[in-house]
Formats: C-alpha cells, sequence, structure tokens
C-alpha cells in the first residue's frame, strides 16, 4: 500500500524558503503572488493491505520522525 505524507509549517511559523522563492518570484516580474510557502512530501510503500493499520503505522513514523509537532502539521492521504 501506497501512502503519501504531506508535512507543512503550522500557521505563523515562518517559512524562510517560501519568503525566498516569493522575492524571487516577484523579481522575476510575477506580481500577483502574495505568498508561498514550503510542503514536504513522503511517499511511503508500506507491506500492509489493512488501511487503518498502515494509517495507524505512518502516523507513528509522523510523531517519531517525520513531523515536529511543535512547528509542524501532517496530512496523510
Amino acid at each position: 500500500m501506497e501512502v503519501e505524507v504531506r508535512i507543512k509549517l503550522k500557521q505563523g511559523v515562518a517559512d524562510p524558503e517560501g519568503e525566498n522563492t516569493k522575492k524571487a518570484l516577484m523579481l522575476l516580474g510575477f506580481s500577483n503572488v502574495n505568498s508561498v510557502r514550503t510542503v514536504k512530501t513522503f511517499i511511503i510503500d508500506l507491506n500492509e493491505e489493512d488501511g487503518s493499520k498502515a494509517r495507524a503505522e505512518v502516523e507513528e513514523m509522523c510523531e517519531k520522525l517525520l513531523a515536529n509537532p511543535v512547528i509542524h502539521e501532517y496530512e496523510i492521504r
């Protein structure tokens, strides 16, 4: 089973990479850009057919390694 995990910074947490990308886009003439936020995506291939077990395992991965609960939020698909 393939699972996608998207990890992004919580609202209000500074995103320097996103801000620098926005500045670069503005310098290139893309003046309609209001904001840019970065998102990290992991595609995890699990040897698990039970969807609820797979989700529980991926949630544990997020809590232990992939996301910092203080600054990140994550979405599992």
